[in-house]
């Protein structure tokens, strides 16, 4: 019974033809030694496993071989290449730099440069892999012979960890950067090899080995190994693959993809359930969701279609997905993914952290309201005679806020009082491609997501100097007003005081209780407990306060605590200005050092603790004789 040879090593490419997906590298080599302008050094790198060592193998045996054919491929019948292939060699010395990693072995690497190469070949090869592991003093012993080696001798280094090379090493050698092998060339070469192996092999299943390996042509041989090992029949099917390699499958993304177009959100847990009780990992699959609406996106051009690494019959299935899945949808899906992948591992409730994403891409479909309105990605209107899009009047403020697919304000709230309960916190967004009307109304309408904005009594909005700022309105004939050169001077100072913001809380400031504060304080620590998790904040948030009219006074104990704080009291003050109506709540802090007490350690500050305590012991130890143990 022969003994089992992995197929990565069975299959190694001996020749240049043979490299898999480095066809930019084995030209340049081909025609350096065509044209004999070979390099003292070389240095390879790239991810693992996709042909570094290989090609130094190759290239050595090339350029020593007799009988070099015009297509720069060595014989393999010579005797260098004979005594190459069984490793018996004098000429090619390969050195593994991870084990290696010493300025002695250096030194003795050095030593053998001085021998030139035997049986008369041409070139002495030295081959250093993993070159990143050598210690800084081994790489400095090295940099003279590197430079100015013999005529007869050739370094090729190897390394995935370019970064970790000192520039004076990276400057003595010719670069060659090695990519990532495409899914195409690695399923390519495993059906070739499954030919070879009189194994049959469905292109589903290759395609799914070669884009789980990443890149990599070595991982993928192992894991084609392992499923040829766990097959029967020796036949690999897509299915086998799929639960051996632990994969989830395309179809859950497109499943759950068409529940959440539809709003079904029992069904979308229920779906998350299963693929949680098949034991797969919660972040992976929000992180291939997240890719799976991706796809979707670069499926709705054809331009973009190309970028799409999988099977043509997935691609039908991505294609056909596209269509009914609007633009708004997965632009605000791949927004919460991204969300919710950066915030897992801060999340304490891993699988709620999940359901909540689920709940929010669920909502999307009555939040857009994408059944009613114009897809985002359609052509803009053209301008009509006067330079306004058709449904624009020219003669009202236009406030360029909102995505089109957005109602407006409402405009029966005119003439209103602001509500108490109505939002302070107000948001600008650039100009959109097509900007949309709002009748000016008194009181607020902000712009905070819902794509429409008013200004107070009528206001129009501009921009100066890059900043949004509020005008007076027009004023109707025959009005008693003088002048609105205050309104105007008072609109512009408050806008200048609160920033870019531009819109100012006309709101009168409530008087509050310390107890109402006292649950304001609570609700914002729960909240930031919710968000953070920090033990430090909420360490600073149970401190004792003083509350001084609307100023709030903390003394922390350390340097460290009022930096926290630093960062924190924005979000503080704004939450509770917001909580309790009033904007002239501040928080003010300062940092008292705790005295250190002086620590007992000797015996007789141990005595004189006890005898302060108890007199009778000076009395006892005089009475006895004793003397304390110094």
């Amino acid at each position: 019974m022969e003994n089992f040879v992995v197929s990565a090593r069975k299959y190694r490419p001996a020749t240049f033809d043979t490299v898999v997906g480095q066809e930019h590298i084995t030209t340049t080599l081909r025609n350096a030694i065509r044209t004999n302008h070979l390099a003292s050094a070389f240095l390879f790198c790239g991810p693992r496993g996709v042909g570094k060592t290989t090609c130094a193998r190759i290239l050595a045996k090339t350029i020593n071989c007799e009988n070099l054919t015009a297509e720069t491929e060595a014989c393999d019948h010579c005797d260098p290449c004979v005594s190459f292939r069984q490793n018996t060699s004098f000429n090619v010395h390969e050195l593994d730099a991870a084990s290696n990693n010493s300025v002695d072995d250096i030194r003795m690497l050095i030593d053998q440069v001085r021998v030139p190469p035997q049986a008369g070949a041409k070139y002495k090869v030295y081959i250093i892999d993993e070159v990143h592991m050598l210690s800084s003093a081994a790489f400095n012993a090295f940099l003279k012979t590197l430079e100015e080696p013999p005529s007869y001798a050739i370094f090729i280094l190897a390394t995935t960890e370019k970064h970790k090379i000192l520039p004076t090493i990276l400057s003595r050698c010719q670069i060659f950067d090695f990519n990532r092998i495409q899914p195409g060339h690695i399923a390519g070469h495993l059906a070739h090899i499954a030919t070879q192996e009189n194994i049959t092999a469905e292109p589903d299943a290759l395609d799914l080995i070669a884009q789980k390996a990443d890149g990599g042509l070595r991982d993928a041989l192992s894991m084609f190994d392992l499923n040829v090992t766990f097959s029967t029949d020796r036949t690999l099917r897509y299915k086998e693959v799929l639960d051996n390699l632990h994969i989830l499958d395309y179809d859950y993304y497109f499943r759950l993809t068409d529940l959440l177009l539809s709003a079904n959100l029992p069904q979308t847990l229920l779906t998350f359930d299963e693929i949680l009780r098949k034991g797969f990992d919660g972040h992976q699959f929000v992180v291939g969701l997240t890719r799976h609406f991706r796809d979707l996106l670069v499926s709705r051009d054809a331009a973009t279609v190309q970028l799409l690494q999988v099977t043509e019959n997935v691609r039908a299935k991505y294609l056909d997905q596209a269509t009914r899945a609007p633009l708004s949808f997965l632009l605000s899906a791949l927004s919460i993914g991204g969300q919710c992948d950066m915030n897992f591992k801060q999340a304490k409730d891993g699988r709620l952290h999940i359901e909540l994403f689920l709940m929010k891409l669920a909502a999307l479909r009555h939040t857009l309201n994408w059944e009613t309105l114009p897809d985002l990605g359609a052509t803009p209107p053209a301008l009509n005679g006067n330079g306004h899009h058709p449904t624009i009047n020219a003669d009202t403020p236009t406030v360029g806020l909102a995505d089109p697919k957005l109602p407006p304000a409402n405009p029966a709230t005119n003439g209103a009082e602001k509500k108490n309960d109505e939002p302070t916190g107000v948001v600008l967004t650039p100009t959109p491609t097509h900007p949309i009307t709002s009748e000016p109304v008194n009181g607020y309408h902000v712009a905070n997501g819902n794509g429409s904005a008013t200004v107070p009594n009528g206001a129009a909005l501009t921009h100066a100097n890059g900043k949004p700022v509020m005008t007076a309105p027009k004023l109707p004939a025959g009005s008693k007003l003088r002048s609105t050169t205050s309104l105007q001077a008072k609109v512009a100072t408050e806008a200048e005081k609160e920033g870019p913001i531009g819109i100012v809380d006309t709101r009168p400031d409530l008087p509050f209780t310390e107890d109402d504060l006292r649950a304001a304080w609570h609700r914002f620590k729960a909240l930031r407990n919710e968000k953070t998790g920090m033990v430090s904040e909420q360490l600073m948030l149970d401190r004792d306060y003083i509350l001084d009219g609307t100023t709030i006074h903390l003394t922390l104990d350390n340097n460290l605590m009022a930096g926290l704080m630093v960062d924190l009291k924005p979000d503080l003050i704004g939450y509770l200005r917001e909580q309790l109506q009033n904007k002239q709540i501040q928080v003010e802090h300062r940092v008292e050092v705790m005295e250190q007490k002086k620590m007992i350690y000797s015996s007789q500050d141990k005595f004189n603790f006890m005898a302060e305590k108890n007199p009778a012991l000076h009395d006892l130890r005089k009475a006895l004789g004793l003397e304390v143990d110094y």
